[in-house]
């Protein structure tokens, strides 16, 4: 190495350890933020104060999570497990919302609708495809599918029926 690349990388070095000092450690997260917002906006703390402004003025460096938690009383019991492990709480979020969810099969439409007939068999599936989800949902004939989700979600399912189908 040489000495330019030397002192380059020096300076590369001290300047990214700059820049992680001056960095707000203790800033709300977003969520954090947004509760703290809702609390305010319950309370009647908020005044005129648009989101931008709060966030701003309310989820710096210096802000503290701990203060709108008490504003909320039905929340706090819910609040000190969700700060705690947010990633936890999702995970035990989203199984307790499956059940909920129809179990029934899926409805997947039997060919490719006429109306489509002149686009290309891709899109005309796509579209197809499409349409019976939308009319699905009124009657929550989607067997619990999002349209698209991973290990295949209804526009997968639909698609590969109306391939077999042609």
């Amino acid at each position: 190495m040489t000495i330019q690349s030397k002192m380059l990388c020096a300076i590369a070095l001290s300047g990214f350890a700059a820049l992680a000092v001056s960095a707000p450690a203790q800033a709300l997260t977003s969520q954090e933020c947004s509760a703290k917002y809702q609390a305010a906006k319950k309370d009647g703390s908020l005044g005129t104060m648009k989101w931008n402004d709060f966030r701003k003025a309310q989820c710096g460096a210096d802000a503290t999570p701990a203060a709108a938690a008490p504003a909320a009383p039905a929340p706090t019991a819910a609040a000190p497990a969700a700060p705690a492990e947010p990633k936890q709480a999702k995970k035990e979020a989203a199984p307790a919302a499956a059940p909920t969810l129809p179990a029934g099969p899926a409805i997947y439409p039997n060919a490719i609708d006429p109306k489509y007939a002149k686009e290309t068999p891709g899109k005309g599936r796509l579209h197809t495809c499409v349409d019976q989800y939308n009319a699905n949902k009124t009657t929550n004939g989607n067997g619990g599918m999002k349209w698209i989700q991973k290990g295949g979600g209804y526009y997968s399912e639909c698609n590969k029926k109306l391939k077999g189908a042609a």
